[in-house]
């Protein structure tokens, strides 16, 4: 299960010689990043979702009531989140970051580092196995730094990608 690769820098299109007419790169993965994919993806739009955390879903995904009317915030963020997974027009990339973007308008050419999950994503169940048995705990960035978390982690039970990942920062929280 342990997926022992360094970063990769990758081009997009993937395809030398292949251009993709139509498609659409989306810079973060918050609520309106989702909403910007579905929207595209709907209009028939190839739709590139970039995200650098292991899931989507930003910052919404840690609140809990949003304003001013008070409602749930993974009420709202949670259906989003599986539909723009089904969409499929919109491809994500977590745990990615834009290294370089060249060209011109409507012919942008986009350089984007895949970072390592650690983790085989197509094995993954992600029934949480992994982190009962992980000894490593680490300070949880989710809950900015409230409470600890496992070295192998999802960063919250909703996320998608649907897939745990390694942290390979050192150290042991408190």
């Amino acid at each position: 299960m342990i997926q022992e690769s360094d970063s990769q820098i990758q081009d997009w299109p993937p395809e030398p010689g292949r251009e993709l007419v139509g498609a659409v790169l989306v810079c973060g993965a918050g609520i309106a990043g989702i909403q910007a994919s579905l929207d595209l993806a709907g209009s028939g739009f190839r739709v590139y979702l970039v995200d650098s955390m292991p899931a989507i879903g930003g910052r919404m995904a840690q609140l809990d009531k949003t304003f001013p009317t008070g409602d749930c915030a993974m009420c709202i963020l949670s259906p989003r989140l599986v539909e723009c997974a089904r969409n499929r027009n919109i491809e994500i990339l977590t745990l990615a970051n834009i290294q370089s973007v060249s060209g011109q308008p409507g012919r942008f050419k986009v350089k984007i580092r895949q970072n390592p999950r650690y983790v085989e994503t197509k094995k993954c169940d992600a029934c949480g196995d992994c982190a009962e048995v992980c000894p490593v705990n680490l300070q949880n960035e989710f809950e900015l730094g409230l409470g600890t978390r496992k070295a192998i982690f999802r960063p919250y039970p909703q996320a998608i990608p649907n897939v745990f990942s390694i942290s390979k920062s050192a150290g042991t929280a408190p």
